[in-house]
């Protein structure tokens, strides 16, 4: 069921952008809302969980919380900011379909680790990461199936192939991990979350100015995950 959510939240966001990505604020505003979604998950959820383990450790995994920022920096070298809507601001010549492949591999390869032993399919964490992959496929979509000359081939259904079987890749290989290594590598998650989630909320607004739409889109996703957050917490106890 997990595999199948996350395969799924590839291909529906990778359908929509071939059908409908030539509507930029429609992406825009996936991206944003998204992007509260996942700063809220990133606080409520993989934080405290990480954190909770540092006691056990005795070794600060907010160092591995950074690492995760930096990580997703050097991937963003490979992908041209692809994760945050940054396609439209280079020619498309920019990002080698292969350069982007392995950025995309790795990042959503990294995400799905944590998700080894879990048997909620409709735990924060994972619903933080459908949400977070269905604007990237959407983006994806319309990058290789919405360009002036782009056709369906082989190397745009190997990308969309590789992408949404990435995290289903990583969930199972965790499953063979140290189980003590899990808390380091949703340190490390919770950084590329974080990264990727503020330079959405944080880097649009031209001119500084107040974009009420943008702030209600930011509260709609993060109320989105508080009501997850309640339930989740309810089912606990």
């Amino acid at each position: 069921m997990i595999v199948v959510l996350l395969i799924l939240s590839v291909v529906a966001g990778v359908f929509l952008g071939k059908y409908f990505g030539q509507k930029e604020k429609f992406s825009k505003n996936l991206l944003i809302l998204s992007a509260g979604f996942l700063i809220t998950i990133c606080l409520n959820e993989v934080f405290p969980e990480v954190y909770h383990h540092n006691s056990e450790f005795g070794i600060n995994l907010g160092i591995f919380v950074i690492g995760g920022v930096l990580l997703q920096m050097i991937l963003e070298a490979l992908t041209k900011g692809f994760e945050h809507g940054h396609f439209h601001h280079h020619s498309e010549s920019n990002i080698l379909p292969m350069a982007l492949m392995v950025g995309l591999f790795i990042h959503a390869f990294i995400e799905g680790i944590p998700l080894a032993n879990e048997k909620n399919p409709f735990s924060p964490y994972l619903m933080g990461i459908v949400f977070h992959n269905l604007p990237i496929s959407f983006i994806l979509g319309a990058f290789l199936f919405n360009r002036k000359g782009s056709k369906v081939s082989y190397p745009s259904m190997l990308i969309v192939a590789l992408f949404a079987l990435a995290s289903p890749f990583g969930m199972f290989l965790g499953n063979y991990f140290n189980p003590e290594w899990q808390p380091y590598f949703l340190a490390v998650v919770g950084g590329i979350f974080l990264h990727i989630s503020s330079v959405i909320i944080f880097e649009s607004n031209k001119n500084h100015n107040i974009d009420w739409s943008k702030i209600g889109l930011v509260i709609v996703g993060v109320s989105l995950a508080l009501v997850m957050h309640l339930f989740h917490s309810h089912d606990h106890h």
